[in-house]
Parts: C-alpha cells; sequence; structure tokens
C-alpha cells in the first residue's frame, strides 16, 4: 500500500495553484476595542427548559455565540454602553435587549413562534396545519383574499388562481383550504429552485435529504436462533439530526430515526475498565421489565471505553476535509463548519499536526502540516474559505489520504476529517468507488471521520457509510453547540480510537427466554460466523465512549407467546430459575493498530425488576428507546405514549451536569405537540 503514495501525491504537484481559487483572503477581522466586557446569561422557554443552540449576536456585528446544551451563553466584546443583543432561535419569537449593567446576567425567555406553527402546508391531497404533517415540508404564510401564492414543494409547484379542478395530464386540482375561501391548484413540475427546503418522507435522490432505508428488526424464536450479533456503532448523527427537524417544528422521517444513534449520543455511568487491566473496555448489564410492553422485559447491554486524559493522548496528524463546493453555502453549513474547526484548533497540542484541504471543482491544499504550536496559521487557513463551484468528492478524499500519509505517525493518531452535506456531484460520486477508496486508506492505519451539515440535499446514507467504511465515525452538525460537543468536549472520543473492529455476540438461555428483538443496529447486523472472523470490519470506540444496546425479551413461561405451543417439535427447555442466567455477552476487539481479535465475556442473571426500581441509567435509555419508537411509528411500540417516555426520561436524568438529559424531555414534548391525535374510526 505504500508503493501507491508517489501516485496519491501526484494531486499535490498537479493543484499546487489551487489554494488561490478555493481560498480567498478575508478581511482581518475586527478585534475589541479595550473598552469591552463579557455578557453571560441563560435562555429558556416559557416552561422554564434551557434551549440550546439559540443563537446570541451583538446587533450590527457579525459577532455571536451559541447556547450551549444548559441554554447558557457567554459573548465577549460586547461594548461597555449602547450595545444590543439578538436572541433568535427557528420556531420561537426572536428579542432584541439592550445589553445588561457590567457584571449583571441577561437572561432571556423566548416564547413558542404560534404563527410559525399555523403556517399553510400545501401537499399534493390539501391544505394543512404544520401540526398536522407528520413529514417534514416547505411552507407559506396563508396569502389574503385572492392573492396568488406560488411556490415549489417536493417538487410540486403550487398556485392558488382557480376554481375549476382537473385531473388530466398529471394535474391535480384541490379545493380544499383552511377557511374554505380559495381553490388550490397543484401542478407537476421540475425539482424545487434553491433556497426552498423540500424534505419529503421518501425524497428521490437530489430533491431533499436522503436516509438509508431501515427494516426494523423482528422478534426471534431462542429455540431457533440462540445467538445475535452485530457491530457496535458509536454513531450519533441521527439524534441532531431528529433535533434539528423538531426545533423547527417538523417531525423527522421515518429513515432519519435510527434508535442505536440516539441512545449513543448520551453518556451513562458505566463501570470503567480497571486501570490495571489490559483490556480497553468494559461489559454490563441490566435486566428490568419493559415499559411498553406488559409482561416482556428489557435487558440494556453497556460498554465502556478506558478514558485517556488529553494530554496522554498520542500526537495527532490531522487532515481537514472541507467541501467549499455551493451546496455548502449558507449559515448552516460552511461558516458553521469553520467554527466548529476553530474550536478544535483551540484543543490542539504542541505534537499535534493539523493540513486543509478544500474540495470544489478541483481539489487543493489549502494549508500543509502545521504544528498545534501555530494556532493561528492554521485558524488563518480556516477563515480563507469560501463556498462556490461543484463538487469533487473522490478527487479531495484522494489529496487528503496523500497528505495524511505523507506524514503518517507511527504510534500516533492519523485521521482525515471530512466535513460535507455529503453531495458529491463530480467525479468518484457512486458509493461504491467511494467505499473502495476509504477501505483501501483505512488498511494503511488513516482512518476517517465525518461531519455532516446543512439540509434539504443532506446524504446522510453516504455519510453514514463513508464513517463506517474509513474506521471512524459520523456526527451531524445542527448547530454551534454540536460542534463544541463534537469536537471539543469528546475531543478524545470523536479522534482517538482505542478498540477496532469490535462485534458483540449475545447467546440467550431458552430457559430465560422465549424470544429476543434488538432494538435498533438494523444496518450492523453480522452473520454468527463473522463474530470470530478477524477479517469482518466492525465498529470503533474512542477514548471514554459509551455504547448502549437494547433487546426487548419475552421471557420463557410467558402468559401470552408470541407463538403457540407446536405440537410435533421437540419439547422447549422448562423455564429456569429467576436465578439463572438470561444471557451472556461476549465481545471480540482488536487494538487500533492490531490484526488479531480478543475475547471478553460477561454474563446477565436474575430477575427482572420493575423499570422503576432499576438504574437511572436503564430507565433513561428506555425512555430514549420509547421516543425512537414512537418517532418511527414502530409496529413494536406497544403502550408508549411521549407522555410515559417523558415521565421515564424525567426520572432517568441522574446529575445530567451538561443538560442533554433536560433536553430530551423537552424535545419529547415537542414531539408530542407535533403529533396529530389519532381519529375515530367509524364502523360501516
Amino acid at each position: 500500500m505504500r508503493n501507491l503514495l508517489p501516485a496519491l501525491l501526484l494531486p499535490l504537484a498537479l493543484l499546487a495553484d489551487a489554494p488561490a481559487a478555493l481560498a480567498q483572503q478575508a478581511p482581518p477581522a475586527s478585534r475589541p476595542t479595550a473598552a469591552t466586557r463579557t455578557v453571560r446569561g441563560r435562555v429558556t422557554d416559557a416552561g422554564g427548559q434551557p434551549l440550546p443552540g439559540v443563537t446570541v449576536l451583538l446587533k450590527g456585528t457579525a459577532l455571536g455565540v451559541s447556547t450551549d446544551a444548559a441554554g447558557r451563553y457567554a459573548l465577549a466584546g460586547v461594548p461597555a454602553q449602547h450595545a444590543t443583543l439578538v436572541f433568535s432561535f427557528i420556531g420561537y419569537v426572536g428579542r432584541e435587549l439592550p445589553a445588561p449593567a457590567p457584571g449583571a446576567a441577561l437572561d432571556v425567555v423566548l416564547q413558542a413562534d404560534q404563527k410559525s406553527l399555523n403556517e399553510v402546508v400545501i401537499t399534493g391531497y390539501g391544505i394543512q396545519k404544520r401540526q398536522s404533517v407528520t413529514g417534514s415540508v416547505a411552507t407559506s404564510a396563508a396569502p389574503a383574499a385572492k392573492q396568488t401564492l406560488q411556490g415549489r414543494v417536493a417538487g410540486v409547484q403550487v398556485s392558488r388562481a382557480g376554481r375549476k379542478a382537473r385531473r388530466a395530464s398529471g394535474q391535480l386540482d384541490d379545493r380544499t383550504s383552511p377557511d374554505g375561501a380559495y381553490d388550490t391548484q397543484v401542478q407537476m413540475a421540475p425539482p424545487v429552485a434553491p433556497g426552498l427546503l423540500p424534505y419529503p418522507a421518501r425524497p428521490e435522490a437530489g430533491a431533499g435529504d436522503t436516509y438509508a432505508a431501515i427494516q426494523e428488526n423482528a422478534f426471534r424464536a431462542v429455540a431457533k436462533e440462540p445467538l445475535s450479533t452485530f457491530s457496535l456503532d458509536v454513531d450519533n448523527a441521527s439524534y441532531s439530526n431528529v433535533r434539528r427537524f423538531l426545533n423547527e417544528g417538523q417531525l423527522p422521517p421515518r429513515d432519519a430515526v435510527r434508535v442505536e444513534e440516539m441512545l449513543n449520543y448520551f453518556h451513562y455511568q458505566l463501570p470503567a475498565p480497571p486501570a490495571a487491566s489490559p483490556d480497553p473496555v468494559r461489559i454490563s448489564a441490566e435486566l428490568s421489565e419493559c415499559p411498553w410492553a406488559p409482561g416482556h422485559q428489557l435487558a440494556r447491554i453497556g460498554i465502556q471505553a478506558k478514558k485517556i486524559e488529553t494530554a496522554k493522548l498520542p500526537p495527532a496528524n490531522l487532515v481537514f476535509l472541507v467541501d467549499v463546493s455551493g451546496s455548502m453555502m449558507g449559515e448552516d453549513r460552511l461558516p458553521l463548519v469553520q467554527a466548529g474547526l476553530r474550536l478544535l484548533v483551540k484543543q490542539l497540542r504542541p505534537q499535534d499536526h493539523v493540513a486543509l484541504v478544500a474540495y470544489a471543482g478541483a481539489a487543493g491544499l489549502v494549508l500543509p502540516p502545521t504544528p498545534g504550536s501555530q494556532p493561528q496559521t492554521i485558524l488563518d487557513a480556516i477563515d480563507r474559505l469560501t463556498a462556490g463551484g461543484s463538487t469533487a468528492g473522490g478527487a479531495g478524499l484522494r489529496l487528503a489520504y496523500a497528505v495524511a500519509g505523507q506524514f503518517f505517525q507511527k504510534e500516533g493518531n492519523n485521521r482525515v476529517i471530512l466535513a460535507t452535506d455529503g453531495d458529491f456531484n463530480v467525479g468518484e460520486s457512486s458509493d461504491a468507488a467511494m467505499e473502495q477508496l476509504i477501505v483501501q486508506q483505512r488498511e494503511t492505519g488513516v482512518f476517517l471521520t465525518v461531519l455532516g451539515c446543512g439540509r434539504g440535499n443532506l446524504r446522510d446514507s453516504r455519510m453514514e457509510l463513508l464513517a463506517d467504511k474509513g474506521n471512524g465515525n459520523y456526527a451531524y452538525l445542527d448547530n454551534l453547540d454540536e460542534a463544541r460537543r463534537t469536537l471539543v468536549a469528546q475531543f478524545g472520543g470523536t479522534l482517538f480510537t482505542v478498540a477496532k473492529d469490535v462485534k458483540l455476540q449475545i447467546e440467550f438461555n431458552p430457559a430465560r427466554v422465549a424470544d429476543y428483538r434488538l432494538i435498533g443496529y438494523e444496518n450492523r447486523l453480522l452473520a454468527n460466523e463473522d463474530f470470530n472472523n478477524d477479517r469482518k470490519d466492525a465498529g470503533e470506540l474512542g477514548a471514554g465512549h459509551t455504547v448502549m444496546a437494547l433487546y426487548e425479551l419475552v421471557p420463557a413461561g410467558a402468559d401470552k407467546p408470541l407463538i403457540d405451543p407446536l405440537k410435533y417439535q421437540l419439547p422447549k427447555a422448562k423455564a429456569g430459575s429467576p436465578a439463572a442466567e438470561v444471557l451472556t455477552v461476549k465481545l471480540r476487539y482488536k487494538e487500533p493498530q492490531g490484526s488479531t481479535s480478543k475475547l471478553l465475556a460477561q454474563p446477565l442473571a436474575g430477575a427482572a425488576v420493575a423499570i422503576t426500581q432499576t438504574s437511572a441509567d436503564q430507565q433513561f435509555a428506555a425512555a430514549v428507546a420509547e421516543f425512537g419508537l414512537l418517532l418511527r411509528q414502530s409496529e413494536q411500540r406497544g403502550t408508549a405514549t411521549y407522555a410515559t417516555a417523558a415521565q421515564l426520561a424525567q426520572a432517568g436524568r441522574g446529575p445530567d451536569a451538561d443538560g442533554y438529559r433536560a433536553e430530551l424531555v423537552r424535545l419529547v414534548q415537542l414531539a408530542e405537540g407535533l403529533t396529530p391525535a389519532a381519529k375515530t374510526v367509524g364502523v360501516r
């Protein structure tokens, strides 16, 4: 593989002049004068819940910050006198307030924007209020009488004009309107114009966000399939993407909801590997009653990776690969990525090196590998990036890997950090070609982390695939606080792998379990024989990562078995003692630069207890899973409701120093308000 390095480095020579075309010198940032101060405070909603991701700007400038998970902010550089702060957040009424007296805090309450929830949504089957629509749509305020409204929603052009209904030649008219005063004529038209944001539930390629279809795991009979095998998944992009939808007043598409990624967004109080242990991971398990399925049980399997202080992490060889194509225009795209990378630069140590590659119509080396002791040089390069042009993702990846390979650190962390919306439309744009390139490079020891951003053309499935094949992780940045969390608060977990190709195999005891169902991980399932196959790729664990997996169990001898007893088959094992083992967890992993796996095992025994009597982590994980089942409209959601999920999450909040568990409670309540009420169907 090393022999490929000259070929991979060829773009460096060919594109030596590309940086000038891709990166334009920005004017020097204005520096605050001595007569400035820092204003601090907290932003909450009307119910007192913190609002993370609120933009706080100094009016008339580009100086601003975003609130953290607890709703707190600290804006430096505010003039001592005559300053106004602007608070804005999607779905809430913005506010402009004078800066407080020096030393005083400015706490702000934002009210929900009822107007945004009453916007008219024009669909192919009528006009509805936004609360009544479960998919994602573009919206427009209701027009005055006899006013013509035109727009394009998910490839459908809408105009309110005539009263004549037609259903011919691909045209559809619907005479329904909120007040009965207007008719709606819907006419098929080309894809949406730039600036409008269509989010159809199942968008076609190029016409909106795209997600891989998920076929939900079904129950498996222990008598026939006693083993369940899958790869670990530390990605958490789905949760922040779901949060983005809900904060914008929309329910997410079903396939945008990956329950395992929602579970793994949060930290849990799991037992850490002993200091003297050679293993970088530790297994734990807990058993309770299942809150949404009376008579069933819920087994939680937790994996804790060892924590490493930043100062003790190995040297980093990082290559930022930034998409600067035209699709990255917009405050939620390139500017957000730049802000996140600036935060990451502050974490760098002198022994770390950073390079910057930009790609649009061509790829160019904007910054050669630079030590962390020169942060201003790195920051200046980040600030020079501007968006424009088409996307040549393949060329950018090749150049980034070439730079990483040139400065490879044998005992260090070698990684490409790709920041993009995933819209590769020039060059090696197929998933297969990208996958092949990344798989080849991961074998050299260069891993890949993917940071997704933007909306309307988000290629979620593609970015998840690239991170999975690159021995890395995939995060979605919906606001600056998420960028801080991913690149600063979780610096070690995001960028430093402690175990790779981590697989789990669960063996169920037929004396305790009749049937089981793995919740989530649908795209991580492995064949049972893959568990012992060291050539089979699997997930990676970063320093300090916690990973959760939940199984819904039907106990042996249950009052309501899934299948009636069979007449001609061998008799099933008799129900065992409550003290007997329920299952055994087996885990295989490799060292980051190793090729041979190591085996760990941990049994789970004892009786299931009431969910209210379990640990805070068990209650909270159950609440997250219940929330995910509801968002997915899962056929396995049983008696789940948003109210019970919120109640369970509140009970399992625990210390919650960073406020993320409290945020989940707020999101559950938002989803409940956006979900249409069930309608009673009459009997014919």
